[in-house]
């Protein structure tokens, strides 16, 4: 009895640690997000890059600490420390892994809305996205509430299937961003005589660095998700290498060796791979995530061209947004027996969850902006705006000469 009981500690306590270890890797993750928006906006937003990234994490977990992680799940941590830390505590470490994906969505959204957002609003914007919207969703998907999981598997023979969230994470952040970027509307002097006026990224390096960042940290996000040591799989970290690079080498050659492009492949490739990682052949990743950069680059372009309210800085409504629920149905493709994958999964299911979620995001999207801007007011004036979000919110600029 006595090893039997050493055993399952053991087994608790590395499974404790292993998705700490994913947790710890998806919080390094934000500064990925940081700095990629820090080396996209022009010089006088830095400063409010990095504050709203740094702010937004903060409320994040609040509000999933209290509300998020119990609407999806129905745990709560309003208990005494000695219960909360039964079996090494794993249940809190799960709560911060999945806090970090929650957390996510705020990060996503900062990137569409730069350089012309309110503070504030903004901030009660991201609560209510991730202790409402976010964990709404993501019970429905990760928990099977609400009977929808059991529904697509009588309909078509399977769930929806989104191992590292292509939808649950990155779809519903990007068409929760583009709900508020529609109502933001462009930046001023973006547009003249409707062609789009181009405002160059701030700092090449610092947005190599912001991918970078995000591509190593993306392994924890894929690989950890398993959220316990038998569940870990070779399959998902190379999957996820190979939709990485699929995506650099496809937006490379159909950018034209932009280097804004080339850094947003790897992680068009990677949002792209998360839902099927852990079923598809390595080719189908490599596929998978080279349609995905594809889908970027053209997207991107035509969006900013055509679409003149629909002003998104880093592009995350084509990058997480399109590129997410290309992963969701990638997953329904390549995740087939015939295809070289593991199976068990539907066509029909992935489509109609990847729908499901992107309803639910805009939506929700639509009506938490659409609320806090008629009752306060989302952009930044026309003055605040003209000397940038850096003094006109902080007071102050990202060096010295300014």
């Amino acid at each position: 009895m006595d090893i039997t009981s050493a055993v399952h500690t053991l087994t608790q306590s590395a499974n404790t640690l292993f998705i700490l270890l994913g947790a710890i890797m998806v919080l390094a993750m934000h500064a990925g997000f940081a700095f990629l928006e820090v080396g996209t906006v022009r010089h006088k937003n830095q400063v409010n890059a990095l504050v709203k990234i740094m702010t937004d994490f903060g409320i994040s977990a609040v509000v999933y600490f209290f509300f998020g992680y119990y609407i999806a799940y129905g745990n709560h941590f309003m208990a005494g420390a000695a219960e909360l830390t039964a079996n090494s505590g794993y249940e809190l470490v799960k709560f911060f892994f999945l806090m970090t994906f929650a957390a996510a969505i705020p990060a996503i959204v900062s990137g569409g809305i730069a350089e012309r957002a309110r503070f504030y609003p903004m901030l009660i914007a991201s609560g209510l996205i991730v202790g409402l919207v976010y964990p709404f969703f993501e019970g429905m998907i990760w928990n099977g509430n609400y009977g929808f999981q059991n529904w697509l598997e009588t309909q078509f023979g399977a769930s929806f299937h989104d191992f590292a969230g292509s939808v649950v994470v990155h779809a519903v952040g990007g068409w929760v961003a583009l709900a508020a970027v529609l109502l933001l509307g462009a930046r001023n002097g973006r547009y003249r005589n409707g062609k789009v006026v181009a405002f160059a990224p701030s700092n090449i390096p610092f947005l190599a660095l912001g991918a970078w960042i995000l591509t190593v940290g993306w392994f924890g996000f894929n690989v950890m998700s398993a959220q316990t040591l038998d569940g870990i799989s070779g399959l998902v970290a190379v999957n996820s290498l190979m939709a990485m690079v699929g995506g650099v080498l496809v937006s490379m050659v159909l950018g034209r060796k932009d280097p804004g492009f080339i850094h947003n492949g790897p992680l068009a490739g990677l949002v792209a791979v998360c839902a099927g990682s852990d079923l598809m052949h390595p080719v189908g990743a490599l596929i998978t995530g080279g349609v995905a950069g594809a889908i970027f680059v053209y997207l991107f372009e035509w969006a900013q061209a055509k679409i003149e309210r629909l002003d998104d800085v880093l592009g995350v409504w084509p990058l997480h947004g399109i590129c997410g629920v290309w992963g969701g149905i990638a997953a329904g493709i390549f995740g087939q027996q015939a295809l070289g994958g593991l199976g068990g999964v539907s066509l029909m299911a992935q489509i109609i969850g990847s729908a499901a979620g992107v309803a639910i995001a805009f939506i929700g999207g639509l009506i938490v902006y659409g609320v806090i801007n008629a009752v306060a007011g989302l952009r930044l004036t026309e003055e605040e705006e003209f000397n940038g979000a850096d003094v006109s919110i902080h007071r102050i600029g990202s060096t010295a000469v300014e």
